[in-house]
């Protein structure tokens, strides 16, 4: 499990064995500093929020 200093809560990796991209159902991506799930084929950053992936598009930061 992964810590997130800034909240005090965990993200398990494992989770991303059944998560996809709600865009494109591609494979996501975990990245760790930004504590976030990534969706590159979407080109949307997904937020891990007190450990729990928010992924509404609505709420996904777009990304290059």
């Amino acid at each position: 499990m992964t810590a997130t200093p800034s909240e005090g809560t965990t993200f398990d990796p494992r989770m991303l064995e059944s998560l996809v991209c709600p865009v494109t159902h591609a494979v996501l991506t975990f990245d760790r500093d930004r504590q976030e799930l990534v969706s590159k084929a979407a080109h949307l950053a997904f937020p891990i929020r007190g450990g729990i992936p928010v992924m509404l598009v609505s709420e996904a930061r777009k990304i290059d």
